[in-house]
């Protein structure tokens, strides 16, 4: 039977250490670690994802300020309001909320932030120091997927590691922090041939590809990990929408340990995003 790998305690209990690290930040230097939230547009589940990470940042001793501007917001007001956030020494971290309204380049937004305020992990200068493994702050939820792994292998060492997905976001960040753990590992993406196959190889899965489903149980080979990130909201035959992941969610007992949807890697993002949060205010007091 497979072991459920349970993200929600995990973050519970990487949430109370990050609060007693902002504590102690508090005590020693005179520092309140501070969180820049930034909503463009009334995008529902934006809506909620913002309000979750506002909620934990609370939790977490985090100081959190929220910017919340109209969808027809032009791109140039955003890159002034990311620059008076980058030169505001009471803000360590900064979140743009993605996706962004079609007349805003992601990309450009992404680069207006400073560096050591980027708590995502996804300014090129932090994407530059997790492929050298020369530090800088790590995308929120490869971290999650590494932090999972850690807590039903001991040694990375030599295993053969599979990541279904090449996403700038997921897919290519995880795949860097498991070779930095002296995995094997291959990519794989919606064009790579006999996908089936090369998943059965697998000691560690991680599946991001964003369908549902995709992952079958003859996929995975006894004893392997399976980390599902997928977050996918389908309707069944009586037509409720609910959330499913990247794999099946049956016929999986053979594999040694897995992440649910929900309840598994979504938790652990927000998690290491305050994490991140208070490392970068760390930085600042040290």
């Amino acid at each position: 039977m497979a072991v459920l790998i349970d993200g929600t305690a995990l973050a519970a209990r990487m949430t109370r250490e990050t609060a007693a690290r902002a504590a102690q930040l508090s005590l020693q230097h005179g520092i309140v670690p501070g969180l820049a939230v930034i909503l463009v547009g009334d995008d529902p589940a934006s809506r909620i994802y913002v309000e979750r990470k506002l909620q934990r940042a609370g939790e977490a001793g985090i100081r959190s300020i929220e910017h919340r501007l109209p969808a027809h917001t032009d791109q140039e007001t955003l890159l002034a309001l990311i620059a008076a956030c980058n030169a505001d020494d009471a803000i360590h971290g900064i979140l743009v909320q993605l996706p962004l309204p079609a007349q805003i380049d992601p990309a450009r937004v992404l680069d207006a932030i400073c560096p050591g305020k980027d708590v995502d992990g996804f300014h090129p200068v932090n994407v530059g120091r997790l492929s050298t493994g020369t530090g800088g702050l790590v995308p929120c939820t490869p971290l999650g997927c590494m932090r999972l792994l850690e807590t039903v292998i001991e040694d990375f060492r030599g295993l053969k590691a599979v990541v279904i997905g090449k996403s700038n976001i997921v897919g290519k960040p995880v795949a860097l922090l498991l070779l930095d753990r002296e995995c094997t590992v291959t990519i794989t993406h919606i064009l790579t041939r006999g996908l089936p196959e090369i998943a059965r190889t697998a000691d560690i899965l991680v599946a991001a590809a964003g369908s549902p489903g995709l992952v079958r149980p003859d996929w995975i080979k006894p004893g392997a990990v399976v980390i599902d990130v997928g977050i996918n909201r389908v309707r069944g035959i009586d037509g409720k929408a609910r959330i499913v992941g990247d794999v099946a969610s049956e016929g999986m007992d053979h594999a040694a340990a897995i992440t649910p949807v929900p309840g598994g890697v979504g938790p652990m993002t927000i998690a290491c995003l305050l994490s991140n949060t208070v490392r970068a205010a760390e930085r600042r007091g040290a």
